[in-house]
């Protein structure tokens, strides 16, 4: 929801960075690799009982997120690039919520699970609205400059992010959190899949 409106302020910052990293022969794959590790150190942290201490990590893993693209576009950005990119921000994604379902399952399993089905069906609809956009060459940049066709949603990754921080900050909030941030991701789901109804109705 908050995508589009962040960009224009954070891409310009990003950008002076990919430029000088791209200089120093740093690759944008190389960044995103690194920003997975990142939040899978994240992952860890919170599943040991650190949720505290992981946010630190949590935060370095999304700034890499912003600068492997940045770093693309200061050198020869690639459809590798991309696609490794969405792989590694799923991962991470699942990885946050497996770190709190770890740090105690008797409580937060069922929810969890919730939680994790609703980040499966929202990615369903993203990644199969973005394959429909690339067959019929529809392009936008609302998000920025990115390999796959983004479209907005209820839930989108800035959203995201401050979720995962919130559930740091307060990790006996982690039901009730993950039930209603489950509920909206399945309502963004929905309201993507009613949106491609319309859009690629033959």
């Amino acid at each position: 929801m908050f995508d589009a409106k962040i960009r224009p302020l954070i891409d310009p910052i990003l950008n002076r960075q990919g430029i000088r990293l791209a200089a120093r022969g740093v690759t944008p794959n190389q960044v995103t690799l690194f920003g997975l590790a990142l939040g899978l150190l994240s992952a860890t942290m919170i599943a040991l009982g650190a949720p505290g201490w992981a946010l630190l990590p949590l935060l370095a893993s999304r700034l890499a997120d912003g600068l492997d693209g940045a770093v693309a576009r200061a050198g020869r950005p690639s459809d590798f690039g991309g696609y490794l990119d969405i792989v590694c921000d799923f991962i991470f994604y699942g990885a946050v919520p497996l770190g709190f379902v770890a740090l105690d399952p008797a409580a937060n399993g069922l929810a969890g699970a919730v939680l994790l089905c609703s980040f499966y069906a929202n990615g369903a609809s993203f990644l199969g609205y973005a394959v429909l956009a690339e067959k019929r060459q529809m392009t936008t940049e609302a998000r920025g400059t990115k390999t796959l066709y983004f479209t907005g949603g209820l839930l989108e990754g800035a959203e995201t992010i401050g979720f995962f921080v919130l559930l740091c900050c307060w990790p006996a909030g982690f039901v009730p959190l993950a039930w209603l941030f489950g509920a909206l991701c399945f309502v963004t789901a929905a309201t993507r899949v009613l949106l491609a109804a319309k859009v690629f109705q033959d």
